[in-house]
């Protein structure tokens, strides 16, 4: 096995891929502020038409940023998290990336590039929605699935997929307590349906205002509910969670990573 990555631990250089964006920026402010002691910021990039940041170090190439970084956190979009896998294999980097709507070809990017570099993947960063998967699947074993699975995803009006990929996630937790393989998702319900199809798991989709995130899971049984819920009311959650997993990283050999094993959950 590998030994573990000797890099330093103390002021981790830390770039901010898509620092305009609502993740980005409040990652670079968390580093700039001095919460996270052992971190600097190292820099941001920026997507075609983005305003810079000011006082900072920002660049449109990505390379750029990854040259002057030892950990690079990745909040863009699924094309350019491609070119930000390929860029940590050659640097041998940390890259967490928190990207939602990833498809299983962009998921199989990442796995190559964890072959080389230190690749923490997650829908979700903040310790509380990692720990509400791990209790949905807890629940899910034990109710087994003669209890009926609904998700509710609640986001704001800006965000550009849907469901979410906590919701999805949120999903597969119940699928994996019932060690049901893979699991039957029914995203939409419109007219005539029929009835309810036996162990399949429900979403409901909501979009509007400035909600950061709310995700939920309900298990309906016969006379009797049980609710699950998470809500984050400050981005800087998810900051603190990617900045948390960057740090993590860097003490790890090579490999895919989830922030499961960053909590030790």
């Amino acid at each position: 096995m590998p030994k573990k990555s000797q890099e330093a631990t103390q002021h981790l250089r830390v770039g901010v891929a898509g620092c305009a964006g609502r993740m980005g920026s409040t990652i670079a402010e968390m580093l700039r502020s001095g919460a996270f002691p052992d971190m600097v910021l190292a820099g941001g990039s920026i997507l075609k038409g983005d305003a810079a940041p000011e006082n900072m170090f920002v660049t449109m190439d990505p390379a750029d940023l990854f040259a002057r970084s030892d950990a690079v956190i990745d909040f863009t979009t699924p094309e350019a998290g491609r070119t930000h896998a390929m860029l940590a294999i050659q640097g041998h980097k940390v890259l967490v990336v928190g990207t939602s709507g990833l498809s299983a070809d962009d998921e199989d990017v990442l796995s190559t590039a964890a072959g080389e570099a230190r690749v923490v993947y997650a829908p979700n960063m903040s310790l509380g929605v990692n720990l509400l998967f791990a209790l949905a699947q807890r629940a899910a074993a034990v109710l087994g699935p003669d209890w009926d699975a609904e998700i509710l995803d609640v986001h704001h009006a800006g965000k550009v997929d849907a469901p979410s990929a906590t919701s999805y996630a949120l999903a597969q937790a119940v699928a994996d307590g019932r060690q049901q393989f893979p699991p039957r998702l029914t995203l939409v319900r419109k007219g005539r349906t029929g009835a309810r199809e036996a162990g399949s798991i429900g979403f409901a989709v909501q979009r509007g205002g400035d909600v950061v995130a709310e995700n939920a899971v309900t298990f309906f049984g016969t006379g009797e509910r049980l609710e699950l819920v998470h809500r984050a009311c400050d981005r800087a959650i998810f900051a603190r969670g990617a900045l948390a997993a960057a740090r993590w990283a860097a003490g790890q050999p090579p490999g895919l990573y989830s922030m499961t094993d960053v909590l030790g959950l």
